[in-house]
This record gives C-alpha cells, structure tokens and sequence, in this order.
C-alpha cells in the first residue's frame, strides 16, 4: 500500500484496495459456481435419454488398373452378415476423437501403418444420423472421404469376414435417402443383442451389382460427389498418384473420377496455367513415349491449396457457356 502525508491511502492505493475486493468476490463467485457445477454432475443421470451410438464409417478411393475403386468389407455378423459394406465401426466412448477412430478403422481395414497414413488424404464427409438407418438402435454416423495412391490388397479387421476393392461402378447406386435408410426394416427387424436381429444380406438391384448395407450406398454416392467436386478447385486429384507423376496420369485421374473424357493438348495447357498447381521435377519418365515420342516431363504436386482459375468438369463448363 501506498500512503499520503497524512497517513491516508493515495489514489493508487485506494485502486489496489478496490481491486483486491473485486478480486475476492469473484473467487468467492468462481467458487460457489464450481461447487453447483460438481453437485449438478455427481446427480447428473445418462439413463434419463435415450441411448444413441456415434460410429465412423470411411470411403476409401484409389485407383486400380485404371478403374475407381472403393475399399468395402464382408460383414462377419449381424446385421447384414455377408453383405458388402463400408470399413467403419463404432467409436471408442472416453478414448479417442472422430478423427482418430477413423485413423484407426482406415488402417485396421488397409494394413497401412502410421507413416503410410501420413500421406493418405483423409477428410470428414458428413453426418448421418436417420433413426432407421442401423436396425440395432439409434446410430450416429460420422463418414469420412479418404484417398490415396498405390493402397495394398485389402485385408480384412476386426471381426469382418473379407475385404476387397470394389470398382465404383459396380456398386449399386444409392437410392432416395428415405428408401436407403429404410432398407434395414424393409428386409424384416428380428429381436436380437441390442433391438438388432440376425440381419438379412440385400439383394442386388441389377444382376452384377454390389449392394452395400444400411445407407451406405448413401454415403458413397455423397462421397463421390465430394471428389468430384474437390478435384475441380483444389489440387487434391495429386494425392491419387505417386509423389511424381505425368500430365496424361494427372488427366487420367481426372477422368475416372468424372467419368468423362478429356482433350488432352486442353488439359495440359489448363493445368500449366494454374499457378501452384504442379511444378516440374525436370525430369523425365523412365518409360517411352507414346508412338514412339520423347518421353513425357515428370511434375510434382506444387504448394497450392485452391486452383484458380479452378479446372471444371465437362458438364459444368458448357453450363457456364
């Protein structure tokens, strides 16, 4: 403290005064608070709602001879025993975030380890949550899109049957989201472990048609479009192929993924004027040219996080025009 020459507190040692009573009643406050807070939790009940799961399902795409492939498992056991469906699983509750349960189920399905998931491009997708789509109770899904390039033969996790790589377009395509949520019920709700039953595997829609269970079909048919999307305004069609690559690589990328052809000479010339989108190795490939050309120029991803002007599809430009 700070007095005056008559033994009073000075102006600033009436402000610590002041401040030193402010302090207290806020601790005093903070206090009574904190013990509210800790009665509220110790007679806070759960039970009084009704319970509700939260599971992560993750849509894998790469690329196999050529094709779009999405990464699907066997189901072991009910629901759907034996049908197709996407890696995913319920989240671990008290032990791990979103992020990491889907970490976790890409590489329990991929057998990728931890520096080979470092260069897998995985991103959250959506959130599912009709109370129809899982028979057993009321299941939150939280979907994520992953690809990458070059992913081993699937093996399968956890207590899933098989594991395979799916071409996209043998997938059945999804329905509305109504009828897609509904399909559990629709094949007959058996009690069982949970409300669940038995499970009952779909049947194909169109001979040679894979069917995915719950709303999975839903999910993928989203998760395409994302990357679809994703592909035209950002450089993410790179994480599709090896560190190094080629524009006709880079162009056959996009081609899949749209499932449309592309002029080549355009393509080259658009991808070369979007500042940051590749850069050259100045390098070239290993493998001879094309009818007996000069081999093709290597490029790598550049440091771009948009493309501008942004690369759209076929269908989107002549809507533009």
């Amino acid at each position: 403290m700070t007095w005056d020459g008559y033994g009073r507190l000075d102006a600033a040692g009436k402000r610590r005064m002041e401040g030193a009573v402010v302090d207290a009643a806020q601790h005093d406050h903070s206090d009574e608070q904190e013990l509210r807070e800790r009665d509220f939790l110790a007679d806070y009940d759960p039970r009084a709602f009704d319970p509700i799961a939260v599971t992560v399902d993750v849509v894998v795409l790469t690329l196999r001879q050529g094709r779009l492939h999405v990464l699907a498992i066997e189901r072991g056991g009910p629901p759907f025993a034996g049908a197709w469906a996407l890696p995913g699983g319920f989240v671990r509750a008290g032990k791990e975030s979103l992020d990491a349960a889907a970490a976790r189920e890409l590489a329990e399905e991929t057998g990728l380890d931890a520096t080979t998931l470092g260069r897998v491009h995985l991103e959250q997708l959506g959130s599912y949550g009709h109370p129809d789509r899982d028979p057993r109770m009321h299941v939150v899904s939280i979907a994520y899109l992953a690809f990458a390039p070059g992913l081993p033969d699937a093996q399968a996790g956890g207590d899933a049957a098989g594991a395979d790589w799916l071409p996209v377009a043998a997938v059945a395509p999804a329905g509305q989201p109504e009828t897609a949520a509904r399909r559990p019920f629709e094949q007959g709700r058996l009690t069982g472990t949970h409300g669940g039953g038995t499970g009952r595997r779909p049947v194909p829609s169109a001979p040679g048609e894979a069917v995915l269970a719950f709303d999975h079909a839903l999910i993928l048919a989203d998760a395409l479009e994302r990357a679809r999307g994703k592909i035209e305004y950002t450089p993410l069609a790179t994480a599709f192929l090896a560190e190094t690559f080629t524009i006709s690589e880079l162009r056959a990328v996009y081609e899949t993924v749209w499932g449309a052809p592309l002029h080549a000479g355009n393509f080259h010339r658009k991808v070369l004027s979007v500042p940051g989108f590749v850069e050259s190795t100045g390098q070239t490939d290993t493998r001879p040219g094309s009818r007996g050309g000069p081999r093709a120029r290597l490029y790598r991803a550049g440091d771009a996080k948009l493309l501008h002007p942004a690369l759209l599809r076929p269908d989107r430009e002549a809507d533009i025009r």
